[in-house]
């Protein structure tokens, strides 16, 4: 279309004509315009229209080309799409030029942005983000914003990756030669949306203050919105999109701080707390149980808590707080440190409620089965390697001693009121005292000792045939050699309680917290 002016006064008719024709012209091209958008909604839609050109850079020329294409059927009409959505987009770009060219990229850019405006928004919606204030997120209950949360994350990979960048590479496309009113367009039809979007992590960051325990659904939004900030600030370079570049980032620098008070608010939570009634049976205590889930499930994301506490050194200054890690530069190395530290605050804890039983011999069994817990969660977790092997190894043999501690204190009375050698010659009042001492030790020990738990089948077992070993033996011996003394007597079922077998039958039963043994009083 070509366009005449004429010089002379404005009242000349020729010039009235020409700018009739013009607005006319102008007129089509904005029906025409309105019309390409509409119809071609799933060919432009920002998605598709991203995977289909996903390998040209931002701006660079979108002539089609099909030499390279395979074959076969959704080849074919994959070909076909791709050169429809060129075809389409070419149309925009010379009615855009045409436009501009004549002084109506106003007009332009108002069409082009109402109808892509309404296409972001629907697209979020679909991958399912709701656009929502801050104040309207502080409102809701924890249960649904963890909802919202998981919507996040799986929309915000999509929608930078394929919603905004196709959408940029769109607008590049049709305002081609046109740098302030590509940038321009772009900015309206996505600035908001964006904002909204790369918002939301930072209002969950502030309804978080306070609750550690969810600092994993805070990290979860650290570790994506971090994974994307660079394509963010790639897609939304120019100056007039740098609101959501900061948006990001300040999202990205409050989810990290409310991790740092997350931490720090959990260990207080330790630190703080009470030594109260002994848990029954000397089994497994809620605190040690809460803290190695918490610790195994911080394991996983030790990469992420490096990178977040990477400028933040980690130092105490205890006399018995030693690691050795990986090398020092490894950040890695801080967040071993860190857990290694908690784990230690853990145990000091576990040692004071020890301390709560009357029964010596169940304080220790009480910590060999709390820090056994704590072994078990360490290597079956990424705490394991964190740790180490000499950490590991060290304090599984503080579990073999707790044990052995138990055993002596529980069981050694029980054994010495055996002879030193339980074969030897002694005259007849002697062995019917020791067996007398012996069955009265062993029933009043048993007895204390019914209700018992070792939560862990592996170590229950092991520990059940470490005190077999220790009193069954020297016991059988005992029997067998003196036994004949009194078979015949009209008493030897007082005198003598207890057979070799019927201890082992007692000791099975032993550390399952059950009531099934019946001694008599």
């Amino acid at each position: 279309m070509q366009f005449i002016f004429l010089s002379g006064s404005s009242n000349s008719q020729n010039l009235i004509r020409s700018q009739g024709l013009m607005q006319i012209a102008m007129d089509r091209l904005q029906t025409e315009l309105d019309r390409i958008l509409s119809s071609n909604r799933c060919l432009l839609d920002p998605e598709s229209f991203s995977t289909r050109f996903s390998e040209r850079s931002f701006g660079s020329d979108f002539s089609y080309d099909d030499t390279d294409a395979g074959t076969g059927d959704e080849t074919q009409i994959g070909r076909e799409n791709d050169r429809a959505s060129a075809i389409a987009a070419s149309d925009l770009h010379s009615i855009a030029k045409c436009m501009i060219s004549v002084g109506y990229g106003i007009e332009c850019v108002r069409i082009y942005k109402l109808a892509r405006q309404s296409i972001i928004d629907e697209a979020l919606h679909r991958v399912g983000f709701e656009r929502m204030s801050p104040n309207q997120v502080q409102k809701l209950d924890w249960e649904i914003v963890e909802g919202r949360i998981t919507n996040w994350l799986a929309a915000a990979r999509i929608a930078v990756r394929n919603l905004f960048s196709g959408e940029r590479i769109l607008c590049d496309q049709v305002f081609a030669g046109a740098g302030a009113i590509k940038e321009s367009c772009f900015a309206e039809i996505s600035k908001d949306a964006a904002s909204d979007l790369f918002r939301f992590p930072e209002s969950v960051a502030v309804k978080c203050k306070k609750s550690p325990e969810k600092m994993f659904r805070v990290l979860d939004l650290y570790d994506s919105l971090s994974d994307l900030l660079p394509e963010i600030e790639s897609i939304f370079s120019y100056e007039s999109t740098s609101a959501v570049r900061l948006q990001a980032l300040s999202s990205l620098l409050k989810l990290r701080e409310q991790v740092r008070n997350m931490f720090s608010d959990f260990e207080s939570e330790l630190q703080k707390d009470p030594p109260r009634s002994p848990v029954p049976g000397g089994g497994l205590h809620p605190l040690t149980s809460y803290v190695m889930n918490y610790l195994s499930f911080m394991g996983n994301y030790s990469g992420i808590l490096a990178e977040i506490f990477a400028d933040l050194p980690f130092q105490v200054q205890n006399p018995f707080f030693q690691i050795s890690t990986t090398a020092a530069n490894d950040p890695l190395s801080s967040i071993a440190a860190r857990i290694a530290w908690l784990i230690l605050v853990l145990l000091c804890k576990i040692n004071a409620k020890a301390e709560l039983y009357k029964d010596v011999s169940l304080s220790y069994l009480f910590l060999a089965n709390n820090l056994h817990h704590v072994m078990n969660e360490v290597k079956k977790s990424e705490i394991g390697y964190l740790l180490g092997d000499d950490w590991v190894s060290n304090h599984e043999a503080k579990v073999a001693q707790y044990a052995a501690s138990y055993e002596r204190a529980a069981w050694g009375k029980v054994v010495s009121e055996l002879p030193d050698d339980p074969t030897a010659e002694i005259p007849s009042e002697k062995v019917k005292e020791a067996f007398q001492r012996f069955s009265s030790a062993f029933e009043k020990t048993y007895r204390i000792q019914r209700d018992w738990i070792v939560p862990d089948e592996m170590m229950r077992e092991h520990i059940k045939v470490s005190v077999v070993k220790r009193v069954v033996p020297a016991y059988r011996a005992f029997f067998k050699k003196h036994q004949v003394l009194f078979r015949d007597e009209s008493d030897f079922g007082d005198l003598v309680r207890f057979t070799p077998m019927d201890l082992e039958n007692y000791f099975s039963e032993l550390f399952s917290g059950s009531l099934r043994s019946q001694m008599s009083p």
